[in-house]
């Protein structure tokens, strides 16, 4: 029974998709605004989308969007966070280190 019970519960871990949001501004330059931000969190959506399928679900929101999740203080963009845990802030989006947490939630571990 009790194994039938972690079986359960590991199916329905990985039938919910790990959220992750990415939190960005548009950068602006003499030509008008950039969405380079906006464009590595879509090439990194892709990525994570041909690794882990439906088993990921990834978001975008510039910082005044509207329904942008809170920003932790002191925080710096790009914010990444992972089932509403910040993984990182500032410097780069990385695509390894989102893979890692991911692979680590599905596993039942996390950071």
């Amino acid at each position: 029974m009790l194994r039938y019970l972690w079986f359960e519960l590991r199916m329905r871990q990985m039938s919910i998709p790990v959220l992750v949001q990415i939190i960005g501004a548009p950068i602006a330059c003499s030509d008008g605004l950039k969405a380079s931000w906006r464009e590595v969190a879509s090439w990194a959506a892709g990525q994570l989308k041909t690794h882990f399928g439906a088993e990921v679900n990834v978001q975008y929101y510039d910082l005044f969007d509207a329904g942008c999740p809170p920003i932790p203080p002191g925080a710096q963009l790009p914010l990444v966070l992972v089932n509403s845990t910040v993984l990182s802030n500032g410097g780069k989006i990385s695509v390894p280190l989102i893979r890692k947490q991911v692979d680590a939630l599905r596993a039942g571990v996390s950071k």
